[in-house]
């Protein structure tokens, strides 16, 4: 049944199972804003140089630790950047050893600091073969980087011509799409019966390329994969407020400093960890869907992931707009926060 009228939702503390924290001044100007209202994040490991090792990735939990405001209770889940040189044995220790929960699959050149990406799959085949046989899931950026291609169609030929020809040669390996954009994506999810998940982003749940692009380049809003279609965007929606399992919050927040946004070749990525809450609300009661927020934001990622779902609750209130800050200031420079565009009656009031 829809819901109608309802005005507070308790839900198990959430989890974002897609998040840049980036490090030094902007990780700790950021980390606060996650850590207000999410117990767990899947970190992305995309720094420079990119967190490849189990040792690496050990150095960057603890970098993370060091920055936890006081009193915060946040477990960061970290992952590894995979090449086409990864050691297959070093993957098994990091897993084994609890050092880092995923893998993360960037093709080469694709996204923000992916240049040490994958090219040749098959290069990479021993390594998933051992991610398949020990459990540990394969997060993948599901977009091809063949300049030939519309920037618009590189999600659904990545599904067509790697991901579909990748998952026969490894069937048991588990794989998160993330942040998936159109409905081609979704359908992929629905049809699949075992090992696939899909991450879905606060920003893709609210825009589209309209927003980027009518009426002038707006570069906050500027992010891969790029927004796409509105019928793409109702799709995500529909995924999302579902309540199906294989679709779970991953917001892909990714601070970027404004005067690296805003220039002739701006950087990608959009910040959303401050309001993401108020947003998804807004979303999941305006589809009058708001109780199946829980599943989105707090039970279905934990369930695929094999962890428990949070014993810590939150509570979200409606009620008057509630306003949140335009920038976040760091040592480096402002960054901008998302807007969404319309007034946020929902936030976290406990």
């Amino acid at each position: 049944m829809p819901d109608r009228h309802v005005t507070s939702l308790t839900i198990p503390r959430p989890d974002d199972w897609h998040l840049h924290l980036r490090d030094g001044a902007m990780l700790q100007a950021v980390l606060p804003e996650t850590t207000r209202h999410f117990g767990r994040a899947i970190i992305m490991p995309n720094l420079v140089p990119p967190v490849v090792t189990a040792e690496q990735a050990k150095a960057y939990r603890e970098r993370i630790m060091n920055a936890m405001p006081p009193g915060g209770q946040f477990e960061p889940l970290m992952t590894l950047y995979l090449t086409e040189a990864t050691d297959p044995a070093d993957v098994r220790h990091a897993h084994e050893a609890g050092i880092a929960t995923a893998v993360k699959l960037y093709p080469a050149g694709a996204t923000t600091n992916s240049a040490s990406g994958v090219r040749d799959f098959e290069k990479v085949r021993p390594v998933l073969e051992v991610m398949a046989e020990i459990g540990m899931p394969l997060c993948v950026h599901g977009e091809v980087t063949d300049s030939a291609i519309d920037i618009f169609d590189r999600e659904a030929v990545f599904i067509d011509k790697v991901l579909k020809p990748l998952r026969k040669k490894v069937p048991d390996l588990k794989i998160v799409m993330e942040h998936v954009t159109t409905q081609d994506a979704v359908d992929y999810v629905r049809d699949s019966v075992k090992n696939l998940a899909a991450t879905i982003t606060t920003h893709h749940l609210i825009i589209n390329r309209n927003h980027v692009l009518a009426g002038g380049i707006k570069p906050h809003f500027y992010c891969l994969p790029v927004a796409k279609r509105d019928t793409h965007r109702v799709a995500l929606v529909q995924a999302a407020v579902s309540g199906d399992k294989r679709f779970f919050l991953g917001t892909d927040s990714a601070p970027h400093i404004d005067p690296l946004k805003l220039q002739a070749c701006g950087c990608a990525g959009i910040f959303t960890a401050t309001n993401t809450m108020s947003c998804l609300a807004e979303v999941f009661d305006a589809a009058a869907r708001i109780s199946k927020l829980e599943d989105f934001a707090s039970r279905n990622g934990p369930k695929f992931y094999g962890l428990p779902v949070s014993e810590q609750t939150i509570t979200l209130t409606k009620g008057d707009p509630v306003s949140y800050p335009t920038q976040i200031e760091t040592a480096d420079g402002p960054v901008t926060v998302f807007d969404p565009g319309f007034d946020l009656h929902w936030r976290v009031t406990c």
